[in-house]
């Protein structure tokens, strides 16, 4: 306890009292292995101190003053030729002070940790939670304008959408067909990119001119278009925006319904330009039957050796009867006008 294992036995005189209002009294103190034993001349014993309770009334002052902790009426009193005594004490003193508990580093600590934890929310938690909560608050009028706004920073950088008299109707019969009811106006061909497909924020989808003008059928374009919208519904398309927005973007988003123009600029030019996310050939060959279309000619399209699609080739539906082309050939004929000469 006292690793003071250089002394066999330590000893040294002082006065010692009772209670404050007793007189002082020569004592011998001893040193032991856990306790300050306090005699008088006869080798009476006084006191018992256990070394793990010995307090200083007076540090680093002379005499050294000590009590036994709680006690500060008790006194013992070492000076001029105790040192080693004291010395001794000390060391015990400071010992044990070590191996007390800290209150104070342990609400530290704790305080830290919870600041770490809230730190590690803030980083890993808060932008996906706010990301969702935005877009699910978020009006669908709003979502409509952040896609008129997209849709001009597109316009700006590839020119206006493809459109005749002749191919808008043939197009709007091709979402009919692919999209249900409901698909009139969701499609939209550009003069210049995508690279094959993309989506807006409330669900059109952005097709390339190579799309409609090289194919031999409309069933490649209904192919790629049907990809698209499997993409939309594994993945919001505004929510691919906003995500790349970080939490200014998601926080903006909640508080005015609108992202930074720059954001609209930057994402529209990946639109543009990056290639669409693969979709499982399971899931495909299930839209393909859903709409009745034969995947083989976007198939080819993807692949012309036939490689990488065999999946999509050797499984798909209508392996007996092909069914009916996604457009009729004067349709057909009027949709790969649409960009004009």
């Amino acid at each position: 306890m006292t690793a003071l294992e250089q002394y066999a036995r330590l000893e040294a005189a002082g006065l010692w009292r009772a209670s404050p209002g007793a007189q002082r009294r020569d004592v011998i103190v001893s040193l032991g292995e856990a306790s300050l034993t306090i005699t008088d001349l006869q080798d009476r014993a006084l006191a018992h101190w256990s070394l793990a309770a010995v307090a200083r009334a007076n540090p680093g002052e002379s005499p050294a003053l000590y009590h036994p902790d709680g006690d500060p009426g008790e006194q013992l009193e070492l000076g001029t030729g105790s040192e080693d005594m004291i010395d001794a004490i000390e060391r015990v003193r400071r010992a044990v002070d070590r191996r007390r508990p800290r209150p104070g580093r342990l609400r530290l600590a704790g305080i830290a940790a919870m600041l770490l934890l809230v730190a590690v929310i803030a980083v890993l938690w808060l932008p996906g939670a706010m990301r969702e909560h935005a877009l699910r608050v978020l009006p669908p009028a709003k979502r409509t304008e952040i896609s008129q706004a997209l849709m001009a920073e597109i316009i700006a950088l590839s020119g206006r959408p493809c459109r005749t008299e002749d191919g808008m109707p043939a197009l709007d019969a091709l979402a009919q067909r692919v999209l249900g009811s409901g698909g009139e106006g969701r499609l939209v061909v550009l003069r210049d990119g995508p690279v094959a497909t993309a989506s807006l924020p409330d669900g059109r989808i952005l097709m390339a001119r190579a799309l409609i003008e090289d194919p031999a059928e409309p069933d490649v374009p209904a192919g790629f278009v049907l990809a698209e919208r499997l993409r939309q519904a594994a993945q919001d398309p505004l929510e691919t925006l906003v995500r790349e927005g970080g939490v200014s973007a998601s926080f903006g988003l909640l508080t005015s319904g609108t992202l930074p123009p720059a954001l609209l600029r930057a994402h529209a030019q990946r639109l543009l330009t990056a290639r669409p996310a693969t979709v499982a050939d399971l899931a495909l060959l299930q839209a393909f039957e859903d709409a009745a279309i034969s995947p083989r000619p976007y198939a080819l399209a993807r692949d012309v050796t036939g490689e990488s699609v065999l999946g999509l080739i050797e499984a798909a539906p209508f392996a007996r009867t092909k069914p009916r082309p996604a457009l009729t050939d004067s349709d057909w004929l009027r949709l790969q006008g649409i960009c004009g000469a």
